[in-house]
């Protein structure tokens, strides 16, 4: 059996076997691409194990300020590559990136790095997944897109809403072919109870984080237990709250299935309107209004109280005059307006049995692994072709800022309409002088 064959046939090269030729080319006949990864915690290696399993790629480093961490990740990734050996591991990502070395670089830090990592990835020849949101201000965003252009990379953004199987199904049965009919109005939602509750006292970092470099680029905070794994997006200082993190893939979702580009005017209300005894600073309770014209897309958090549809706590719905159709990582709902025809149900399809080794994989949203994967393929073709990818930059910049603008205008307490050629917002100084927030010192801010 030869190469090709192999990779083709085998239960490893399942997702590659929807590689273009010039992809399937590229990894049968060419040699591994060599892959870093900044950011090894939970949705890092989520990412990296996934690329793994749909091309045969050579890990050669890993970066991470959490000794533990990265410990850990290192000894995961022998076990997973097809070559067993164990990848260099870094404390900066900058002299990880100094090598010049990687053909992708992958990045799942906290949103507050993602800019200056992505940027210098780029920088050093560098094609790379960078996660959503891509950035925590406008001018961030702006910055890495110019990036991404003038060094001709590839840049792919962790909105895997766009290769989910199952939404891609319902888009083409139900969005390209018109059976949804006008579509004037869409809801976006998340009733998570995400939000952390509680109060910890400040505390010393533990030894095995350095926190100074953590932090980064973004205000230096007391430590407190919440921060460090996983709980920073508690905090308005590394993200843009649950609408940075939430909302961002349903907006997205949405801008995708419709072929939206910007909005024209955003405006949202809300704040911490319940949970106030909390150590968390981002909202509990929060609506915004995203205005493309002829469609407004309008979002909902609570972080308390129950969901108005117990079956899709986190989801889009699209209303049009032929019918309804309700998306969410886990299903899609097609209700026609016509009274006795039928309604569609479809459940995620998860792909246990070609990818076994999703069932033990420690923390592995195990539904949204077949998106992963499909995310990844996409990537490589575009890498490929030189093309864009589905996530190309330009759409996580759009509806990154999107977000971030929402949370602009709540704060301010009034609707911001964006001039999208000029990257500005019209006729309000205030609200532009809180494109780009300041950086803590030594770091400088992409943008200039």
């Amino acid at each position: 059996m030869n190469r090709r064959h192999f990779i083709k046939t085998s239960a490893a090269g399942l997702a590659a076997s929807t590689l273009s030729e010039d992809a399937l080319s590229a990894v049968i006949d060419g040699p591994p691409k060599r892959v870093g990864l900044i950011g090894t915690g939970w949705y890092g290696k989520a990412d990296l194990f996934r690329l793994i399993q749909v091309a045969p790629v050579e890990v050669v480093s890993l970066c991470d300020v959490d000794k533990q961490l990265l410990k850990e990740a290192a000894d995961m990734v022998s076990t997973r590559q097809k070559s067993g050996k164990r990848p260099r591991t870094y404390a900066d990502y900058r002299e990880m990136l100094a090598n010049k070395d990687l053909d992708i670089v992958l990045i799942a830090t906290p949103d507050h790095w993602h800019a200056l990592n992505m940027i210098e990835a780029v920088k050093a020849g560098a094609d790379v997944y960078v996660q959503k949101p891509i950035s925590v201000d406008i001018r961030e965003g702006q910055a890495m897109l110019q990036a991404a252009r003038q060094y001709g990379r590839v840049v792919q953004v962790g909105t895997q809403r766009r290769s989910t199987p199952h939404l891609i199904d319902a888009k083409k049965r139900f969005i390209d072919t018109g059976a949804l009919g006008k579509i004037a109005h869409a809801e976006i939602c998340c009733y998570y109870h995400m939000r952390n509750r509680s109060n910890p006292p400040n505390e010393a970092p533990p030894s095995h984080l350095d926190y100074d470099m953590w932090t980064g680029p973004a205000p230096l905070r007391p430590y407190n237990n919440i921060v460090h794994q996983r709980g920073w997006r508690s905090f308005m200082e590394y993200g843009n709250g649950i609408v940075g993190d939430m909302c961002i893939h349903m907006l997205d979702t949405v801008r995708w299935m419709l072929d939206l580009g910007w909005p024209t005017q955003v405006s949202s209300s809300g704040g911490i309107l319940v949970d106030k005894a909390a150590k968390a600073n981002i909202s509990d309770t929060q609506t915004a209004t995203f205005d493309f014209k002829d469609l407004q897309v309008v979002w909902q958090h609570r972080t308390w109280g129950h969901s108005p549809d117990p079956a899709y706590p986190w989801a889009a719905f699209l209303y049009g005059d032929k019918g309804t159709l309700k998306l969410s990582v886990n299903s899609y709902d097609f209700i026609p307006q016509q009274r006795g025809a039928d309604a569609v149900h479809q459940d995620v399809v998860m792909e246990l049995d070609q990818y076994p080794e999703d069932r033990t994989e420690k923390d592995l949203e195990r539904h949204v692994a077949p998106a992963i994967r499909g995310h990844m393929v996409d990537f490589l073709n575009a890498i490929a072709s030189r093309g864009k990818p589905v996530a190309d930059i330009e759409q996580g910049h759009i509806s990154t800022a999107s977000c971030i603008l929402a949370n602009m205008s709540m704060e301010l307490g009034r609707a911001l309409s964006w001039d999208a050629q000029k990257g500005e917002i019209l006729k309000d100084a205030e609200a532009n002088q809180k494109l780009a927030r300041a950086y803590r010192s030594p770091w400088n801010h992409p943008f200039g």
